[in-house]
């Protein structure tokens, strides 16, 4: 069953891609530009097995179209280039609201309270459910690729993460031999930024990724694709755990675009 998802999935990326996709793409999506024209080419396959394979629903009044169904496609594909992928094998569905929206919350308290409320979110991943997204954020998020903010990579990150079986902050990863060093440098840096937030110290990482573990990995995701310096510059041990998952440098891709 597998080969004849991958040779069906050969055959997808194969296929010319539709003008009216690109056009999108190179309007939307500003991190397109930055890519060399093999790992666009490579984008632009992975972008039609993603539209091939997952459904888009439209919530609160939002209307879904290309413009929305490609912007979304390759930022989530992004994330995917270079590596041996099965295409967020455990996601069917995306829904996209037309702005931020109000989702049911449950926080257990201490005394074995369990309060209920409304939240304002953004986006969401469920493991092995939806993702939820804002068509607002997704288009700033879009245009914007130097802010350290990028919902699609935020989201699509939990779904990384929940390929290994549970959000814990902690992907499969492509070699066994990798879980060990992944485990020390991600530890310390989670505490640091525990610490620094306790301690009222800045810093250059999102204080959301304090949350929890899952949340951490999506918000150095972030970090690691639209404030790449930094990043390597200060948690230079995160960034190569980080390159080494992606097989990407974005650091250096940063370079050359300046350069070109």
């Amino acid at each position: 069953m597998f080969g004849l998802k991958q040779k069906k999935r050969r055959r997808i990326r194969s296929q010319p891609f539709p003008p009216t996709w690109l056009a999108i793409l190179e309007r939307n999506v500003a991190y397109y530009h930055r890519l060399s024209p093999a790992d666009q080419a490579e984008l632009r396959g992975h972008i039609q097995v993603f539209l091939a394979e997952k459904r888009f629903e439209g919530c609160g009044g939002q209307e879904i179209d290309d413009a929305v169904r490609v912007t979304v496609a390759a930022q989530a594909c992004i994330l995917l280039l270079h590596r041996e992928t099965d295409y967020y094998p455990m996601l069917q569905s995306i829904l996209v609201y037309p702005h931020s929206y109000f989702s049911k919350t449950t926080r257990r308290l201490p005394g074995g309270v369990v309060a209920e409320g409304v939240q304002g979110r953004l986006g969401e991943s469920w493991y092995r459910g939806p993702v939820v997204l804002s068509w607002d954020d997704i288009r700033r998020s879009a245009h914007d690729p130097d802010d350290g903010h990028n919902v699609v990579f935020h989201e699509f990150a939990h779904q990384l993460d929940s390929e290994s079986g549970a959000n814990e902050g902690t992907p499969r990863l492509p070699r066994r031999s990798m879980y060990i060093t992944w485990a020390r440098v991600m530890g310390a840096e989670y505490q640091h930024l525990i610490d620094a937030i306790v301690l009222h110290h800045q810093t250059d990482l999102d204080a959301y990724g304090a949350t929890h573990p899952a949340e951490f990995f999506a918000v150095i995701t972030e970090a690691f694709f639209e404030k790449p310096q930094q990043l390597k510059k200060h948690h230079p041990a995160l960034y190569e755990q980080l390159a080494l998952f992606y097989r990407q440098d974005p650091v250096e891709r940063f370079r050359v675009s300046e350069e070109t």
